[in-house]
């Protein structure tokens, strides 16, 4: 790869790690090459940025990454000059309306709220959600809670099939103030229309006074598109969404389970400078 790159930047769950969310060592591997070399490395998640310490201390890594990007672009923590920024927010009677618009489907709500995360029932998806980010379920006693006040992002879990449907009927009733997204096959997900990764990426370039086009940037469904049209060069992973595919420059050799991430960086970036051995770790669990 013969174009400039200042910065590296990964979606997380599909793209930078396997089924067991674990960072193999050939990622790990990736991320200090990066540095030995001058190069940035972030990540781009629809989770908190506060939820991103727990995903260090389980990755093992000492050293923060020099971006995050959280809530699909709504918050970015800065790592080099070491402070935190939050983006528009839907208000609370969007999310009212949010809520009205999806009542049809009997969908579970789920919001981050106080440290913990508010949902309208418990149920197996949201348990594996609060097993993985350390947080506490709480169960809402009316839709009002939702609504209290503004917040960055509203997500609704189901299955596949009912998640189609909602999904095509909220593209049926589009909003001048806020928009719907997948973030996962089990994931419908609403913020304001002007959020996206590529907005705090956009943010994050300016203040360090590089461009877009430096920028290489990996993900694997809907709420990465615009973060991979913006940047210079965008890889959608194999197993990603088709619109993703649509909206990359490249697309992976191998999926997250088999480490398409490092695979992609030894053979496009590095030419070949990871070790094969690195790149036989199980993914899966």
């Amino acid at each position: 790869m013969e174009r400039s790159t200042r910065l590296v930047i990964c979606d997380v769950d599909g793209t930078l790690v396997g089924n067991n969310r674990m960072l193999s060592p050939a990622a790990r591997q990736v991320i200090d090459q990066l540095r030995q070399q001058g190069i940035y490395f972030g990540i781009a998640s629809g989770r908190p940025v506060s939820e991103v310490e727990t995903l260090l201390e389980r990755w093992q890594i000492q050293e923060p990454f020099d971006v995050v990007i959280g809530m699909n672009g709504a918050e970015l923590w800065d790592g080099i000059h070491g402070d935190f920024s939050d983006y528009f927010k839907l208000k609370p009677e969007w999310i009212k309306e949010i809520m009205e618009l999806m009542a049809p489907f009997d969908l579970n709500a789920c919001i981050y709220k106080d440290e913990g995360m508010l949902c309208q029932r418990e149920d197996e998806m949201t348990l594996q959600s609060v097993r993985r980010s350390g947080k506490k379920i709480q169960i809402a006693q009316s839709n009002e809670e939702f609504y209290a006040q503004a917040n960055a992002k509203i997500m609704f879990r189901t299955t596949p099939d009912r998640l189609d449907a909602a999904e095509k009927y909220a593209k049926e009733h589009p909003s001048s103030f806020y928009k719907a997204f997948r973030t996962g096959p089990f994931i419908l997900e609403f913020a304001d229309r002007r959020i996206s990764k590529a907005y705090a990426l956009k943010k994050f370039c300016e203040k360090h006074h590089f461009q877009m086009e430096e920028v290489l940037a990996f993900g694997d469904t809907s709420n990465d598109n615009e973060m991979l049209k913006a940047s210079g060069w965008g890889v959608c992973l194999c197993n990603g969404s088709e619109d993703t595919k649509a909206a990359a420059n490249a697309i992976t050799e191998k999926s997250n389970n088999e480490d398409g991430f490092a695979w992609y960086m030894k053979q496009h970036f590095f030419n070949g400078g990871i070790e094969e051995s690195q790149l036989k770790y199980d993914l899966h669990g």
